[in-house]
């Protein structure tokens, strides 16, 4: 049947686990429909750590690096299995990136420089139920690379296969080792970053957290997690280690946030906090007094809107529609509180 006669039903799904490190994700079977104790699980990782990055948390599960131009590194990986059927694996590099403070990844087997750079010993695994094999990566660097830092994934995917009209979705499960290389003579650039302001936050649906501004103040993209500590609380409670929501990536000059969710019985403080986060070799703490409001406020919605506004340019556009817009809110307000003489309010039964 032609592409254009394809009926509507016919539907590919693609499903792209993107995993931190050599955490595996659920794989289906090999293509065929799913029995009961079939589903299993691929996981990729990384087999040692360079001798000179040993005390780096980072390069443990992802591939970390610096080089100058020319140089030509390997990196041993391991896929394994935990499914009760075969395996077939397929194994490539895809490109990647970091945007809106996430590192993310582009679909399929897309390319970049950097990936271009890549080969794998093998390409393709037949892997036996609860097996596992290795592969090796190498990254060669073009002597005329120019300096930077650059990203990919290293992926390892099981897809199934429609067997008939009828099963007509394929699933795509991959999982994959990060790739950040930095290229340029001399030695590392540094990595660092500065914790901002720490505020406690009730989200809309009342739940505490507790958010972080941070800045990367290095030339070196940061992964940001960490844990916090509450104590001096009322009645001389503490709890912790909380731990950060993971996944926050920034840029060297970008700023973001990250959050610590906390459990709806935590009383409202005042407390004491101590907020310790890492990324790599480096780590910084951060502590002081915080005290949460009682319920849900959305006065916090209108200054972030604001700043985004002042943020591209802070050109006098910028400032006068957020001053418009805060003019309006007062005006709101104030008639919203006032009453015309001998007017009683409507009341509803």
């Amino acid at each position: 049947m032609s592409e254009a006669r394809r009926p509507a039903s016919a539907t590919l799904l693609v499903l792209a686990l993107h995993l931190f490190g050599a955490t595996p994700a659920t794989a289906h079977a090999d293509g065929r429909h799913a029995r009961p104790g079939d589903e299993g699980a691929i996981g990729i990782s990384l087999v040692g750590t360079p001798s000179d990055r040993t005390d780096d948390p980072r390069a443990r599960v992802f591939i970390d690096d610096h080089v100058d131009p020319g140089t030509t590194l390997t990196r041993r990986l391991r896929v394994d299995s935990t499914s009760r059927t075969p395996q077939h694996v397929t194994l490539y590099a895809g490109a990647a990136g970091i945007s809106g403070h996430r590192f993310t990844f582009a679909p399929g087997a897309t390319g970049n420089e950097l990936t271009s750079w890549i080969t794998l010993d093998r390409s393709r695994l037949a892997l036996k139920a609860h097996a596992g094999e290795s592969v090796e990566a190498t990254i060669a660097v073009p002597p005329w690379a120019t300096k930077g830092e650059r990203y990919a994934v290293i992926w390892a995917q099981v897809s199934s296969v429609a067997r008939s009209r009828k099963a007509n979705i394929a699933l795509v499960n991959r999982v994959g080792i990060r790739t950040y290389l930095d290229v340029g003579p001399g030695g590392e650039p540094p990595s660092d970053f500065t914790i901002g302001e720490v505020r406690p936050q009730r989200t809309r649906g009342g739940q505490r957290t507790v958010v972080a501004t941070v800045s990367n103040t290095g030339r070196r993209a940061i992964d940001l997690g960490g844990r916090l500590f509450l104590s001096a609380g009322p009645g001389s409670l503490r709890t912790g280690p909380l731990p950060v929501i993971r996944g926050t990536t920034l840029a060297p000059g970008d700023q973001g946030q990250i959050t610590v969710p906390l459990g709806p019985d935590l009383p409202e403080g005042p407390w004491t906090f101590r907020l310790t986060l890492r990324s790599g070799r480096i780590e910084h703490t951060a502590t002081g007094a915080l005290t949460f409001s009682k319920k849900a406020s959305a006065s916090g919605v209108l200054p972030s809107f604001v700043t985004c506004l002042l943020r591209p340019a802070g050109t006098l556009a910028g400032f006068l529609t957020a001053a418009l817009i805060l003019l309006l809110v007062r005006l709101r307000r104030f008639r919203a509180g006032t009453q015309v003489p001998g007017h009683r309010p409507s009341r509803t039964r």
